[in-house]
């Protein structure tokens, strides 16, 4: 085994939202730092296989579903809308090509050190990278280890990334699989599964849980359960897979639906999309000792040090929301704390966003949430229907609602599906970051016409002065 002549200040294991944006920080705070990645690009699931080639697909699918259907009430007649899937999964790939290119000259720039291969804690200053046949031994004072997370899976439904695929398969099929199964009605399974069924694909999607979208505030998810029902796709709640069989490239899904009745499915694609696992596998986190909690999370201290001196944990591998730019934030505070600053993330203030469309955005807790811990609340909501903006770029279909408490005033949560509500949620996350109340929401100018009126609108409707 050869041993690395440099030592460094700081080792990062990953380079995804966390990894690399940590691996950055901590040079420009003065570390020699190296970031440690198996996979032949930087960016991790989230740029390579994740966030970014999704939302590309969505946009571009979102652009043919309106050429097919959406723009004859703007006067705007197109005829003869073809699909050309590979241009689509092109421009796909040359996106994530440059994003991915970016963070290598970052890195670069910022004189981090790219090892190239599959990183294994040996103590608590020594890491072992495996690339192929080499063998390298690297050491640093410190450790951060900021691996992801990975695509769950379903003993019923084997990967097999041909007819059975995960998140990854399901952004690169070839053709339009004619029917298509969801398994799961999370905000992956819902992305993936709007971005097909746009395209032309006939999507069923199945989700064991009463309600779709998770912890999404329920009222919010109903809407959100509406709208995509709408559009096309068949979703069934309180739907349990119990086995499949393949035949001639097609499987046939076995499934006990809400009254405990056996129901069959046929699809020529099944996308399994019932959550993500943390990603420690052959890291020696557990022969070192390091602390996993009962869902075989790293357990870190607010320092964000692991029961192990001078070994960090960020990301998905930690608790809290598996978002990227809550890892983002993670890594930032964690090299940070390392350099003296007094840097924190606040949890209570991570907003969520699923790209459908419309979108679903939300932050703090939901209604459902507050009722569960008996905290008192107001609340209030706003329609899309009745703002200008919505109507002028026919995106009327929405509501957002607020949550404060009743003394304070202090939001405690917001929760919208409708246009934009990615970018809407900003404006209440900055507000509770600085501990605004609803008030300060309903009292701050909002452009006219703009869609941001509807967080103005419920404000002022949660103190009794509405104007729709």
């Amino acid at each position: 085994m050869s041993q690395d002549s440099a030592s460094y200040d700081l080792l990062v294991i990953g380079a995804g939202p966390a990894g690399y944006v940590a691996a950055i920080r901590a040079a420009q705070l003065g570390m020699k730092t190296a970031c440690v990645e198996k996979e032949v690009t930087l960016g991790g699931t989230c740029l390579n296989v994740g966030c970014i080639p999704s939302k590309a697909l969505l946009e571009s699918s979102e652009h043919y579903a309106r050429a097919l259907h959406g723009l004859e009430a703007h006067g705007v007649m197109v005829s003869e809308v073809k699909l050309d899937l590979e241009r689509m999964m092109s421009r796909k790939a040359t996106i994530v090509k440059q994003l991915c290119s970016g963070i290598e000259f970052l890195f670069k720039k910022n004189k981090v050190t790219w090892l190239r291969g599959s990183a294994r804690l040996r103590s608590a200053g020594e890491v072992e990278i495996r690339n192929g046949e080499e063998r390298q031994l690297v050491r640093a004072s410190k450790l951060l280890i900021a691996t992801g997370s990975v695509p769950q899976t379903l003993a019923a439904l084997p990967i097999d990334q041909e007819t059975i695929v995960d998140s990854t398969g399901a952004l690169s099929f070839e053709t339009v699989p004619p029917r298509l199964v969801v398994v799961g009605a999370g905000v992956i399974g819902l992305e993936l599964g709007s971005v097909w069924a746009r395209l032309g694909s006939k999507v069923t999607v199945l989700e064991a849980m009463p309600k779709i979208l998770g912890n999404v505030d329920s009222e919010i998810a109903r809407h959100a359960q509406r709208i995509l029902k709408k559009q096309g796709l068949d979703i069934r709640t309180q739907a349990k897979v119990e086995s499949v069989e393949l035949r001639d490239g097609v499987a046939l899904l076995a499934y006990q639906d809400a009254k405990s009745l056996r129901q069959e499915l046929e699809a020529e694609k099944v996308l399994v999309a019932i959550g993500r696992r943390p990603y420690v596998d052959g890291l020696g986190v557990k022969e070192l000792g390091i602390t996993l909690d009962e869902r075989a999370r790293i357990v870190v201290d607010s320092n964000y040090q692991t029961s192990l001196p001078n070994v960090f944990a960020v990301g998905d591998v930690i608790a809290g929301p598996m978002l990227a730019h809550k890892a983002e934030a993670e890594g930032v505070a964690c090299v940070e704390r390392m350099a003296g600053i007094a840097a924190s993330v606040n949890l209570g203030a991570i907003p969520y966003v699923a790209y459908t469309s419309p979108e679903v955005a939300g932050v703090g807790e939901s209604e459902d949430e507050l009722q569960a811990r008996g905290q008192p609340f107001r609340k209030s909501t706003a329609a899309f229907v009745a703002n200008g903006r919505a109507k002028a770029i026919a995106a009327t279909d929405g509501v957002l609602k607020l949550l404060a408490d009743p003394e304070s005033d202090r939001i405690l949560g917001c929760h919208i599906v409708g246009a934009h509500a990615g970018d809407l949620i900003a404006e209440v996350v900055v507000a509770m970051e600085f501990g605004g109340t609803v008030e300060d929401l309903g009292r701050t100018c909002h452009a006219h016409p703009s869609l941001s009126e509807v967080i103005k609108e419920a404000a002022h409707a949660l103190h009794g002065h509405g104007l729709s």
